[in-house]
């Protein structure tokens, strides 16, 4: 039997990057997977490689969507045992006095209220079933902010204080943990470069930074995911785990 066989997970932005890879590592692992994301095409097309996955269009900044997501999990598996908060959005890098304030309220919903939504209706569901989890995606940024992403960095600061203080409150019913990557080669770090591709120059700044002297790979942030959803971190909630390289001791 595999560790997830008979568990249910959601992942929230499934339909690339850190999301898809996680999607894909709980179902290599047993788990039905529900795929959400705003992008329907590319969750559909998560799902569809899967064993046991449904995508659903999801919107987690908006009550109704979230409610549906959480709704149609059920309906489709019979509970939910794991919620990836995984969908997250950048802001342009640039200085703070410069964003757009329709940018920074954008992002905050889709990185923090998103969390609050899917935890306000998805945890009365997961108190039903043993071992159940929740696992935030944040960043190395909320301990260690650059300038020019400073509201993004500031958003996810507040993803670590809702980890560690909705972890003592739901306890011991439900765990509540948080990941801090490091910076990855994915399309949502392109998009805070405005950029198809990351320039050398760019990527060597980042990599610099890191002692391991790589950017990450979405399958280490799939790893530490499933390592905290799962009984061997039985014991372990409010955690924020640096899965960073090194960046922030450096």
């Amino acid at each position: 039997m595999s560790l997830y066989t008979n568990k249910i997970v959601i992942v929230t932005g499934a339909a690339s990057g850190f999301g898809r890879t996680m999607a894909r590592s709980f179902s290599e692992a047993g788990a039905s997977v529900v795929v959400a994301d705003l992008n329907a095409v590319g969750a559909k097309e998560t799902a569809d490689s899967l064993n046991s996955a449904i995508s659903v269009e999801t919107d987690v900044s908006d009550i109704d969507s979230v409610r549906n997501l959480i709704d149609t999990t059920v309906r489709e598996f019979g509970g939910i045992d794991v919620i990836v908060n995984n969908a997250g959005v950048p802001h342009r890098a640039m200085p703070m006095l410069d964003l757009d304030p329709a940018d920074a309220d954008r992002m905050w919903a889709v990185n923090v209220r998103s969390i609050f939504l899917t935890c306000k209706y998805g945890i009365p569901i997961l108190r039903k079933r043993p071992g159940s989890s929740v696992v935030n995606i944040a960043s190395i940024g909320a301990l260690r902010p650059r300038g020019g992403m400073t509201v993004y960095n500031a958003s996810k600061a507040a993803v670590l204080t809702l980890t560690r203080g909705l972890a003592a409150e739901v306890a011991p019913d439900v765990r509540v943990n948080a990941i801090n990557p490091a910076v990855a080669e994915t399309n949502f770090v392109q998009g805070a470069q405005g950029l198809d591709r990351i320039p050398e120059a760019v990527k060597d700044a980042m990599v610099n930074e890191i002692p391991m002297r790589r950017t990450a790979d979405t399958l280490d942030i799939a790893n530490a995911a499933m390592f905290l959803a799962s009984p061997a971190a039985s014991f372990i909630t409010g955690a924020c785990l640096d899965v960073d390289g090194g960046r922030s001791i450096q």
